[in-house]
Order: C-alpha cells, then structure tokens, then sequence
C-alpha cells in the first residue's frame, strides 16, 4: 500500500509552545488548534507529534528553571502530560474537534507486535475524526532525555517514525525559524532560506549545525535527520516556522513555504 495522500502528520517543538520567557504561549495553542481542526475539515487527516511536556510541567510546578536532573525532568514530564492535553484538549474543544493522546517509547518502533497494534489505533483513530497528539512517554523512558545522540531528538525523528509508520504523505516540522538556511540566521543576518532540497547530502548535513532553541533539545541537526528518514520513505518533508501555523495551508496546496525536503519517487 502506497502513501495516505491526504494524511499530514505535523510536528511541534517546546520552542513554538512556550514564549520567550518560557511561560505557555496559549496563542500558539489556540492558532495550531484553529488551523489543524480547519484542515481536517477540508478533508485531510491530521496527526500531531507534540513536544514541550517538560517545558509546560515545570511551569505549573512553578520551576524558575528547567530541571537537569533526571528525577525532576521525568517528574515535570508526568505533569506536564496532564498539563498539556489539558490546553490541547480546551482549544481543539473550542473547534468541535476530539484529540486522543498515545505516547511512545523507542522500543514500541522495534517489536513488530507492538508496530502494528500501533498502526490499528492510529486508522481506528483517523476513521473516526479523531486527531491523535503523540509525544515521546519521557515520565517513563529515561533513555531519550539523558543520551547525547537523543534517537528522538525533541520529537523531530519521533515524527518522522510515525509518519512512516502512519504512512502520511507529508511532514510537517514547526520550527522557530522559517526553514533550513544556508547559514543560522540568528547569527548571519545574510543567511538565505533555502525553498528545497532533493538531496540530504553531506553538503546539506554540513549546515545543520548543532542545537537549537534554548528552550528546545531538538536543533536544525534532529530536524535534518528526521527529513532524511522520511524522505527516503517517499515522504515530503518541510520545515516552517510554527510561530505562524497558517502556513499549513499553503503547504496543503502544494505552495511554497519554509524549506520542502522532496520525498523519494519510490
């Protein structure tokens, strides 16, 4: 079976979530929630990878700073979870629209049983309306908060594998940027955006570059690999700011905006 033409699965980072002071941005919430619910409405089906629960639970555990030990990070996590469906669960209500959460670990990917239990929830899911919230389970797995070389990275191959797994068409990583540059625009003023990509190559990889946002863990570097997954699968991948969710229509229509990472004719 090939790709799910109008299935879209749309990744968003701590760094769209919360603002620069590291408080809940509830605008961000309610505009991802407006246009995600109005594009199901158009017909498409919408998946949405969410990171940020470390980042919402320390807030509501009134934490002046992110946490660093393991201990804290996981216990932030497990209110954060609650914390966020909660927002998601409120704004995406405010569209008439119902959210299921499912939360992953690495090792689900790689016991088969397991893949294609996962693969049932997410049609039944689909079949139904619902639009499914996905996030790494960091109250329980320790192993993508602490390593260096993160598999999930903030998420961003997290999307990649569950837009394989769901066998969506498109991917979409929300960024804090506008897309892939040629250099890190918030040091070169010059940097230039670049529209797309045929070929991850060694070049490419190159201006990746390391982290990210300060608030995130996932940098452009995740956000590359991630492309590089899903596109070898056949998928278009594009990278946007998620400041400015509207973009996704845009995208939807096959328009220009932030960088398209062309999928593989398979």
């Amino acid at each position: 079976m090939g790709l799910y033409q109008n299935r879209i699965v749309v990744k968003v980072g701590t760094s769209t979530l919360t603002n620069e002071i590291g408080q809940n941005d509830l605008r961000s919430f309610d505009r991802l929630a407006c246009v995600l619910s109005d594009i199901q409405n158009m017909g498409h089906e919408i998946i949405l990878v969410s990171s940020g629960a470390i980042a919402v639970g320390a807030n509501k555990l009134q934490m002046k700073t992110r946490p660093t030990s393991m201990r804290l990070k996981q216990a932030a996590a497990a209110v954060g979870q609650c914390s966020i469906m909660f927002l998601y669960d409120k704004f995406f209500n405010d569209y008439d629209k119902t959210i299921a959460q499912i939360l992953l670990n690495a090792e689900d990917m790689e016991i088969e049983e397991k893949k294609e239990n996962l693969t049932n929830t997410f049609d039944s899911l689909l079949e139904m309306g619902i639009i499914p919230i996905v996030n790494e389970n960091d109250s329980v797995s320790y192993t993508e908060i602490e390593s260096e070389d993160r598999l999930f990275g903030d998420n961003d191959m997290l999307s990649a594998v569950v837009a394989i797994l769901c066998k969506a068409k498109k991917l979409v990583i929300l960024s804090d940027i506008n897309g892939f540059y040629d250099n890190d625009p918030r040091l070169y003023p010059d940097a230039k955006l670049i529209e797309c990509v045929t070929t991850i190559d060694e070049k490419v990889q190159c201006l990746a570059g390391g982290a990210g946002s300060r608030r995130g863990t996932g940098g452009m570097k995740t956000k590359l690999q991630a492309a590089k997954l899903a596109t070898a699968q056949g998928i278009d991948t594009i990278i946007t700011n998620g400041k400015n969710p509207s973009t996704l229509y845009d995208i939807i229509k096959g328009g220009k905006a932030g960088t398209l990472f062309a999928g593989k004719h398979l």
